[in-house]
């Protein structure tokens, strides 16, 4: 294991050293302080926070995997960053014959400028606990970043199987991100944690939104600018204009209240497209489409022979006009037709074709008048 630091020995800093822990992830906690914490991401991109995690090894045992961490001492001595290369193992001591404890896992630095250790190193530590019948983790050494709580139980060792690892409870994940300053901090473990100003971002994974620190309090960003405010978010809007989910109605904030909103409704008109077909000529068309419903006028001439209805209003089908595409029902419709002295009945097909069926009994469509017809429908 090789746990490098930077400008830290007062002399030996290699090359190499420099290079693996100058981070460049200074989350502020004030002006002249920085959150401790590691620097998140994976190899592969699927997870949040992938260095320094810890796993077990053997019975006691457990290796706390490479990774790179800011561990931030009191003002004067700055932060301090730390890499571990290579994965390493640490072992656990056997439990208490009576009660159980509770060991913390963590990266230390020693500074004697500073703390008179006469050690100028990082190092990971086992932090062991009290024995109790209700332990408590103990407190982390000063200048120290928590990695993981160990609960050892009593009677632990070895020979009687060694730490129960899997069981829920055992281990608690403990390490905490940092990111660089200005940059949109990726939370874990660290969601509750003040901003250091108004207009610090962070990605809360738990409530699976963007964070804005507002000088006191982390705000949903949806709810700041132009987004929708999740249900139950908010009494009152911040400016008009504003939109929030209302229990599956969206509610818009005019200044007063919120009103339910109304989107505008969509209406597309035409007046070209139609085809006559033989025997009349076209004089207008108008059609109107909002939701997918489509209302339409046709007024065609007669310019060819008269058209006599017997006693019943029967009459050859007569083929009128073919709709244009995109304004042709969904099924066949049936209509009405009428040229200001009789009307019959005509229907509209799928495939646009506006064909006459009936008229009045003994009626007659005449050449030189115009036959209106008007339909409403589904597209």
């Amino acid at each position: 294991m090789v746990l490098r630091n930077g400008w830290l020995a007062p002399t030996g800093q290699t090359r190499l050293d420099t290079r693996h822990t100058a981070l460049g992830a200074t989350t502020p906690a004030g002006p002249f302080a920085s959150r401790s914490g590691i620097l998140p991401g994976t190899y592969d991109g699927k997870y949040r926070v992938g260095g320094l995690w810890m796993s077990s090894n053997g019975p006691m045992s457990a290796t706390v995997y490479h990774g790179r961490a800011v561990i931030q001492g009191p003002e004067p001595q700055g932060a301090y960053p730390v890499a571990l290369d290579s994965d390493t193992v640490i072992t656990f001591a056997d439990g208490d014959p009576l009660n159980p404890r509770v060991d913390l896992v963590v990266l230390r630095v020693y500074d004697d400028q500073f703390d008179g250790s006469t050690r100028s190193e990082a190092a990971l530590e086992i932090v062991r606990g009290t024995p109790a019948a209700t332990p408590v983790a103990p407190a982390a050494p000063a200048l120290s970043l928590t990695l993981f709580s160990v609960r050892v139980p009593a009677g632990t060792s070895a020979g009687t199987g060694g730490i129960p690892w899997t069981t829920t409870g055992t281990v608690t994940d403990l390490r905490v991100t940092v990111a660089g300053v200005g940059g949109i901090l990726p939370v874990y473990n660290n969601g509750a944690l003040p901003g250091a100003y108004p207009g610090q971002y962070q990605d809360n994974d738990n409530s699976h939104f963007l964070q804005r620190w507002d000088g006191t309090a982390w705000v949903a960003y949806p709810k700041e600018i132009g987004g929708i405010a999740p249900n139950g978010a908010l009494s009152t809007g911040s400016y008009p204009g504003q939109f929030r989910d209302a229990g599956g109605v969206i509610q818009r904030w005019n200044g007063t209240m919120w009103v339910t909103y109304q989107p505008p409704v969509e209406v597309e008109t035409l007046t070209s497209g139609v085809t006559a077909l033989p025997g009349w000529t076209l004089q207008s068309f108008n059609a109107r489409r909002t939701r997918g419903i489509v209302t339409l006028t046709v007024v065609l001439t007669r310019n060819g022979a008269d058209i006599n209805a017997n006693s019943a209003g029967n009459i050859t089908d007569e083929q009128l006009c073919t709709l244009p595409a995109g304004w042709r029902p969904a099924f066949d419709v049936e209509t009405t037709a009428c040229d200001g002295f009789a009307n019959g009945g005509a229907y509209i097909s799928t495939s646009g074709q506006v064909i006459l069926r009936t008229w009045s009994p003994n009626g007659a469509l005449v050449a030189g008048r115009n036959l209106r017809v008007s339909a409403t429908y589904v597209l």
